[in-house]
């Protein structure tokens, strides 16, 4: 017990909760521009412009099945960006063509009959989208988005090992180097996994109760 108490300082658990806020910071960032960047991919996937598709279709294939990591290491190395903005970077390029499919199904899922009655009242098909498509389809794909966030705060944790940004897992590997007693790394491995599962146990039930209640008032 003496010696779980030396890992769990102070100084270690400002440090900690500094890699913490540097994990919500690239999450938030990323899962922001990541929406807006498959929004329009989303739309230029099902639009009627074929070149637009094209490219769109050519992204989000191509950028999906490439793992996440090597488009950390390809950001970082090529590119010549600092940690913080090639982790940033690489989750909205990798994030972008994931929720970009996830906003494509929740147009799809909008009946094509609203469509056409727009376009018979007058309205463009960007009016269309923006006044009548995208406020339904926002109930139906906004928990797999929030659902989506989960993954990029537990995939942040793959940076220490790439860039070594010291996010929050990165913070706790540079602690535990410190340390010898298996004890005393068994402690701050629970104590990261606690905080991982804690934020995301959070967010997958605010997830969960907006999608009941949303079901609820649709009924």
């Amino acid at each position: 017990m003496e010696n779980i108490l030396k890992v769990l300082t102070t100084n270690n658990l400002l440090f900690i909760l500094k890699g913490l806020l540097l994990t919500l910071q690239i999450s938030f960032i990323s899962i922001v521009l990541s929406t807006i960047f498959g929004t329009i991919l989303a739309v230029m996937r099902n639009g009627k412009n074929k070149l637009l598709k094209l490219i769109a279709s050519i992204y989000i294939e191509f950028v999906r099945n490439v793992p996440n990591l090597l488009w950390i290491f390809t950001i970082f190395l090529v590119f010549q960006i600092k940690s913080t903005p090639a982790g940033i970077i690489s989750f909205t390029v990798f994030t972008s063509a994931a929720l970009a499919e996830i906003i494509r199904g929740g147009l799809n899922a909008i009946d094509p009959g609203q469509t056409e009655a727009g376009l018979s009242q007058g309205f463009t098909q960007f009016q269309i989208l923006r006044y009548i498509i995208l406020p339904q389809a926002i109930r139906k794909m906004l928990p797999a988005i929030i659902s989506q966030f989960v993954t990029v705060i537990k995939d942040t944790s793959l940076l220490y090992s790439v860039i070594a940004l010291q996010e929050l897992f990165g913070s706790a590997q540079i602690l535990m180097g410190r340390y010898f007693e298996a004890e005393q790394v068994f402690a701050l491995y629970l104590l990261v996994a606690a905080i991982y599962f804690l934020i995301n146990f959070a967010i997958s039930s605010f997830s969960r109760k907006l999608s009941q209640r949303w079901a609820q008032a649709a009924e």
